[in-house]
């Protein structure tokens, strides 16, 4: 069958199976398996991608909730989105929520997802309390920052490469409101973009959708957005979203001149006024995009691309600046542009953020775009940063080792437990990992 992720690129040759207990993975182990297990496939490249995967849907329970220290024990199947539909009328949140509640836990960790808050709370295995994994031999065991630390750092964001991660501990942080309040600031410029996230460095959330093709004085403009929970008591859920792409969209309908109308549009019809406060709900400021199911058909049959990588603080300006000037002068779009501030980086070996700010940029897939991102990593490496694991389709070898400089030690702990041959994706062969 057909098999790809949330970039509908690639499209590989492979076969699913779906497990729904423990000792049926330690089968299928037993039996031989070589692949990666898969939660939602909700990556947007090829790291959940192989000849054959276990999904891991159908581990998809609750175990046990301690309402007096928020310690959640669940599988590693079940969705964040179902998480927050069950918790926040309780008066829990979720500490750390990315860009879509439509994860599995085990996707989560496995990726070391962030949000708009990790400048002040880190990512998400930094509240991950004890993992039960399935090894390569069959055997389950439990790690835990304290108990197997090595097989804990390298399974967080360890992009599945470890084991099968099939229950977690995650500890919740008290709720008093679903609702926060968000303020919009609309900046001129790329150096008044990066003013206004700083001089908001105390608000817990904060991001800003870039402009990625405005030229001249308006060159890296933004809508900057920064948002705190409110105290009001409306603990009310989510609700299912609106709006779904039933079709892949045309090839052409996203192109270079769509893209140019939909930034200017997004950024004249954004509040008029320097500044406008609102109250809003947190999947409004969580996960805007979960409001269209489907929302990856809008690049067309053939798919998309995304980019995010990380710049330290220091690179700042002169850094974004190049790579904004790099995808004006290839003629490639990108409507998608989120900027996020980046706290310091946690002992993960393979784990995405580091100190600065990151962006992410949707490509639509056509023949040249894989030579583009090419020179945008020869950009980001000058910078000393990295591309997110999470995101990418096409990272060569030699570029990966040189983002990610303790991939030598998660390759030994890989060995240690037996992962070594057994579990690889798609992603993991192409950069030899």
């Amino acid at each position: 069958m057909k098999l790809s992720a949330w970039g509908n690129y690639p499209v590989i040759e492979g076969q699913i199976n779906y497990p729904s207990s423990y000792a049926e993975i330690s089968q299928r182990l037993a039996d031989g398996f070589k692949g990666i297990s898969q939660g939602m496939a909700r990556s947007y490249g090829d790291s959940a991608l192989a000849a054959s995967v276990l999904s891991t849907n159908r581990l998809d329970h609750f175990i046990n909730f301690d309402e007096e220290t928020g310690v959640l024990h669940c599988q590693s199947g079940i969705t964040l989105d179902k998480i927050l539909l069950v918790f926040i009328p309780k008066g829990w949140m979720l500490p750390v929520v990315p860009g879509t509640k439509m994860i599995s836990v085990g996707g989560a960790i496995a990726s070391d997802v962030h949000g708009k808050n990790h400048h002040c709370k880190g990512t998400f295995s930094q509240y991950v309390t004890e993992i039960t994994i399935i090894l390569a031999s069959g055997e389950i065991t439990t790690c835990s920052p304290t108990d197997k630390e090595d097989l804990f750092k390298a399974t967080c964001g360890g992009m599945g490469l470890t084991g099968i991660v099939c229950d977690v501990k995650i500890q919740l942080q008290k709720a008093t409101s679903a609702y926060f309040q968000l303020t919009k600031f609309k900046s001129q410029n790329l150096e008044e973009t990066f003013s206004l996230i700083e001089e908001n460095i105390d608000i817990p959330y904060s991001a800003a959708w870039l402009d990625s093709l405005a030229s001249g004085p308006g060159f890296g403009r933004a809508v900057v957005e920064v948002s705190q929970p409110l105290d009001d008591g409306d603990l009310s859920p989510h609700t299912p979203p609106p709006l779904s792409l039933p079709i892949n969209l045309p090839s052409l309908s996203m192109n270079k001149y769509t893209m140019q109308m939909l930034c200017f549009l997004y950024y004249q019809l954004a509040n008029p006024s320097l500044e406008k406060t609102q109250r809003a709900h947190y999947s409004s400021i969580f996960n805007v995009l979960d409001a269209i199911q489907h929302w990856n058909r809008a690049y067309g049959k053939q798919g998309f691309v995304q980019y995010q990588f990380v710049l330290p603080k220091e690179a700042g300006i002169e850094g974004f600046g190049k790579v904004l000037k790099a995808i004006s002068d290839s003629g490639k779009a990108s409507f998608v542009s989120v900027l996020k501030l980046c706290g310091a980086s946690n002992e993960n070996y393979l784990s995405f953020p580091t100190e600065g700010y990151s962006l992410a940029l949707d490509f639509q897939m056509e023949p040249s775009v894989f030579a583009f991102l090419d020179r945008l990593d020869d950009i980001v490496m000058d910078y000393n940063g990295r591309v997110y694991l999470t995101k990418d389709a096409r990272l060569s070898e030699g570029n990966f080792k040189r983002m990610y400089p303790e991939w030598e030690t998660f390759a030994e702990i890989r060995e240690k437990y037996g992962a070594t041959g057994v579990f690889e994706s798609s992603q993991s062969l192409r950069i030899r990992l």
